[in-house]
C-alpha cells in the first residue's frame, strides 16, 4: 500500500476542513446563503481534489516504474559479479597453467639434434670472425702486392701512403659489406626463412673467398677489394641471421647459454685468423692468398651441414602458419613429441604480436611500445663496438711492442688475446643463464672501465718514466696485464650479449627488422672506429683510451638503469615489460604480468565477445592473491 505524499494529504485535510465547515454553516443557518451557491463551491472543490487524486496515481505509477527499472539494474549487476568472479576464476586457472607450463620449458635440455643444429649456424658466425681477424696478420705482404702490381701496369713505384691508402680501401670495405648485409637480414630472414637465408648467404661466401684466393693469381688488387666486400656482406648477413635462427630453437632455460655460442665461434675464428696468420704457417708472400681464400671452408662445411637441420620453428608457426611443419621441427629439436608447451609459448607471441606481424622498419622505429627495446638494442650494439675493443684487436701488437716486449713477442701475445677471448667465452656460457644477460654486462663493462684507465696510466708511465729501465719492465706488465684483463672483461659481457639481447627483446613479428637496424648500427659503428682510431691515436697520444672510458662509463649507466634482466622469461613476458614501463617495480612483477598476458591472449581464443567487457573490468581489478 503506497501513502500519498505529504503535500497532497494537507491539500485534501484543509480541502476536508473547508467542507464540514460549510455543511456545518449550511446546517446552522448562521448566515443567509444560497444552498446552490454552497453546493458550487462543494463541486468545485470536489473537483480539485479530483484532480488532486489522479496526480497523485500518476506519481505514484512512475514510482513503481522507477522501483521495477532499480530491481532489473540490480539483477544485472548481480549477474555481471557472478561473470566476473567466474572470469576471476578462470584467469587464475589459467595463470597457474601458464606457470606450469613455462617450468615444463625451463626443465628442457639439451639434445644431440639440438647441438648439431647450433654447430651448423654459428659456422656463419665463425666466419665472421675468421674474416674481421684475418686480414692484419698478411698487412706487409698484402702492401708489397700491390707495390708490384701497380709497378707491372704503370712502370713506376706508388707512394707509401698511395699504398697505405688502397690497404685500408680492403680492410674498410669488409665493413661497409657489412652494413649491407646486415640490413637486409631482416627482408632475408622474412622471405626465405632463417635457415633458408643462410643456406643462400653460402655462395656469397664461397664467391668472396674464390676472388680473395685468386687475387694474387689473376694480379688484381681490385679483386680483393671486391672479395673483401662481398664476404662483408656475407658476414653482415651472418650476423643478423645466425643469432635470430638460434634465438628461437634453443630451448627458454638454454637460450643464454646457447646464444654466447655466437661469440664463442666469432673468438675461435679470431683465434684460427691470428694462428694461421703468423709467418711459420701461412703468413708470407706466398702463403697470404691461401690464408685469404681459406674463407671458403666454414661456408662449404655450413651447406653440408645445414640442409639436414630444420627451419626454426617459430618462423613455420608465426610466420607462415605452418603448424604441423613447426610440429615436426620441435619433436627433432626436442628429442620428444611433447612439444605442446613451445606451441603454446609461439601462440601466446603470436597473439601477443598479432597486429604487428608484419611489421617494417618503419613502422617499428614509429611504434611507442617498441621504440624503448629498439633503443636498447641499439644501444647494447654500441657499447660493444664504443668500448675500444676493437682497437684493441688492431693495434694490441703495437700497444705491446710500444710497452717494451720484442715483435715477437708481441705476436704471440696477440695471439694469447685470442684464446683469452676463446677461454672466457666458454666461461661465460654457463654463467649467462645462471647469473644473467644484464649482471653479466654489467661487471663486463665495469671491468672494461677499469682496465682501460690502467691502459692509460701505463702509457703516461712510460712518458714520464721511459728512460729509467726498471720503470719499463714495470710499465711493460701494468700494460700486458691490463690490456688483457680488458679482453677478459669484454669476453665475460659485451662480447656476446648484444647478439643475444636484440633477438631476445623482440618477439616474431619485429625481431627481423630490429635485428637488420642493431646489426647495421654494431657496422656502422666498426667502420667508424677502425677508420678513426689511428688518426684518434695521433691525436690523443697516451689519452687514446681516454673517450672509450667515457663510452664505458655512459654504457654502464645506461645498462643499469634502462636493460631489463631477460633470462629465463618468455617473449611475451619481455614484451610485457615494455608495455608497463621499464622501472624497478615492473621487473620485479614481470613475472606477473607475462602470466596475466598469457591468461588475457588465452581469454581472447576461449571466451565469447559479449564477455571481453567484463574481462576488462576483471583485469582491473587487483589479483586476489594480493590483497
Amino acid at each position: 500500500m503506497v501513502s500519498l505524499p505529504p503535500s497532497l494529504q494537507k491539500q485534501v485535510s484543509v480541502m476536508s476542513m473547508n467542507l464540514s465547515a460549510k455543511l456545518d454553516e449550511l446546517q446552522r443557518g448562521d448566515r443567509q446563503l444560497e444552498t446552490t451557491v454552497a453546493l458550487c463551491e462543494i463541486r468545485t472543490q470536489l473537483q480539485e481534489l479530483t484532480k488532486s487524486v489522479e496526480s497523485c496515481q500518476s506519481e505514484v505509477s512512475e514510482v513503481k516504474r522507477d522501483m521495477v527499472t532499480i530491481k532489473q539494474e540490480l539483477d544485472t549487476v548481480q549477474q555481471v559479479k557472478e561473470e566476473i568472479e567466474e572470469l576471476r576464476e578462470y584467469v587464475n586457472r589459467l595463470e597457474e597453467h601458464s606457470h606450469r607450463r613455462k617450468l615444463r620449458l625451463l626443465e628442457q635440455g639439451l639434445t644431440l639434434f639440438l647441438s648439431y643444429a647450433i654447430l651448423a649456424a654459428v659456422l656463419g658466425m665463425l666466419q665472421f670472425g675468421y674474416n674481421t681477424g684475418v686480414i692484419n696478420a698478411p698487412e706487409v705482404n698484402i702492401e708489397n702486392f700491390m707495390k708490384d702490381v701497380y709497378k707491372d701496369r704503370y712502370g713506376e713505384d706508388i707512394s707509401d701512403d698511395s699504398v697505405k691508402t688502397l690497404y685500408s680501401v680492403a680492410v674498410s670495405i669488409f665493413a661497409i659489406g657489412g652494413m649491407v648485409g646486415g640490413f637486409s637480414g631482416g627482408t632475408i630472414a622474412n622471405r626465405f626463412g632463417r635457415k633458408g637465408g643462410l643456406l643462400l648467404n653460402n655462395v656469397l661466401g664461397i664467391v668472396g673467398a674464390c676472388l680473395m684466393g685468386f687475387t694474387k693469381l689473376a694480379e688484381s688488387y681490385e679483386m680483393l677489394f671486391f672479395g673483401r666486400f662481398i664476404i662483408g656482406v656475407n658476414c653482415g648477413l651472418n650476423t643478423s641471421l645466425v643469432p635470430m635462427y638460434i634465438s628461437e630453437i634453443a630451448p627458454l632455460n638454454l637460450r643464454g647459454g646457447l646464444g654466447t655460442v655466437n661469440q664463442l665461434a666469432v673468438t675461435v675464428g679470431l683465434l684460427v685468423s691470428q694462428v694461421l696468420g703468423i709467418e711459420q704457417i701461412l703468413g708470407t708472400n706466398e702463403g697470404w692468398p691461401v690464408l685469404l681464400g681459406l674463407a671458403i671452408c666454414p661456408a662449404i662445411l655450413q651447406l653440408l651441414l645445414l640442409p639436414v637441420c630444420p627451419e626454426s620453428p617459430r618462423y613455420l608457426l608465426i610466420t607462415k602458419q605452418w603448424e604441423e611443419e613447426a610440429r615436426k621441427a620441435l619433436r627433432r629439436l626436442r628429442a620428444s613429441n611433447q612439444v605442446e608447451e613451445d606451441i603454446e609459448e609461439m601462440r601466446a607471441e603470436e597473439r601477443a604480436q598479432q597486429a604487428e606481424s608484419t611489421i617494417s622498419m618503419t613502422e617499428l622505429i614509429c611504434s611507442p611500445t617498441l621504440r624503448a627495446p629498439l633503443v636498447i638494442g641499439v644501444v647494447m650494439q654500441l657499447s660493444q663496438q664504443l668500448s675500444g675493443i676493437n682497437a684493441v684487436f688492431y693495434y694490441s701488437t703495437n700497444l705491446f711492442t710500444s710497452s717494451g716486449l720484442t715483435d715477437e713477442s708481441a705476436k704471440f701475445a696477440t695471439i694469447g688475446i685470442g684464446a683469452i677471448m676463446v677461454c672466457m667465452t666458454l666461461v661465460s656460457i654457463p654463467l649467462m643463464d645462471r647469473t644473467g644477460r644484464r649482471t653479466l654486462h654489467l661487471y663486463g663493462l665495469g671491468g672494461m672501465f677499469i682496465f682501460s684507465i690502467f691502459i692509460t696510466i701505463s702509457f703516461l708511465i712510460k712518458e714520464f718514466f721511459g728512460y729509467v729501465q726498471e720503470m719499463i719492465d714495470w710499465m711493460s706488465y701494468i700494460s700486458v696485464v691490463s690490456t688483457l684483463c680488458f679482453v677478459v672483461f669484454f669476453a665475460v659481457g659485451p662480447g656476446s650479449i648484444p647478439w643475444m639481447i636484440t633477438a631476445e627483446l623482440f618477439s616474431q613479428g619485429p625481431r627481423p627488422a630490429a635485428m637488420s637496424i642493431a646489426v647495421l648500427v654494431n657496422w656502422m659503428a666498426n667502420f667508424l672506429v677502425g677508420i678513426g682510431f689511428p688518426s684518434m691515436k695521433s691525436s690523443l697520444e697516451n689519452y687514446t683510451f681516454l673517450p672509450f672510458s667515457a663510452f664505458l662509463a655512459i654504457f654502464w649507466i645506461f645498462t643499469y638503469k634502462k636493460v631489463p634482466e631477460t633470462k629465463n622469461k618468455t617473449f611475451e613476458e619481455i614484451l610485457a615489460l615494455f608495455r608497463h614501463g621499464n622501472d624497478r617495480s615492473s621487473l620485479r612483477d614481470s613475472r606477473l604480468y607475462g602470466s596475466m598476458l598469457n591468461c588475457v591472449n588465452a581469454l581472447e581464443g576461449h571466451i565469447p565477445p559479449a564477455e571481453s567487457a567484463a574481462l576488462m573490468v576483471a583485469e582491473e581489478k587487483p589479483h586476489p592473491d594480493s590483497l
